[in-house]
């Protein structure tokens, strides 16, 4: 009886530990080394976990626009930063600052979003997060 008291805990740990398994880090999804600034039109926003994101359309030089997925910080750790679902609405000009994907795609991890009414706010980037922590 001891052993089986001993045991069910141990599978009980190990299988809570899958779900962590799954999500990706910082590193293995973008670049720290290739910071990245774009400004565009936000198409639609996603207030979803494990990461809340927003899409924007950025226009280049020639005119070409590219629809750019942003990842954000989860929704919780965007609440306490003062993010709500209605900070951001399609339509709304933004700036975003942080990290080009690994792979080239149009997919950046955001370390702060600027709006055109002035305001700055922390986008919860995991990057963000382990600097904080060296501090």
């Amino acid at each position: 009886m001891k052993s089986q008291s001993r045991f069910l805990p141990a599978v009980l740990l190990a299988f809570a530990a899958l779900p962590a398994d799954a999500h990706h880090s910082f590193a293995a999804q973008f670049d720290s080394n290739k910071p990245l600034t774009i400004s565009g039109t936000v198409t639609k926003l996603e207030w979803t976990n494990p990461h809340a994101r927003f899409f924007v359309d950025v226009k280049d030089a020639k005119g070409k626009v590219t629809n750019f997925e942003v990842e954000l910080g989860s929704p919780n750790k965007l609440l306490r930063y003062g993010w709500n679902r209605k900070s951001m609405q399609s339509g709304d000009s933004v700036t975003v600052e942080g990290f080009q994907s690994r792979d080239g795609m149009p997919l950046i991890n955001a370390k702060a979003v600027k709006f055109a009414d002035g305001r700055s706010i922390s986008a919860g980037s995991s990057l963000v997060d382990a600097s904080d922590k060296k501090e």
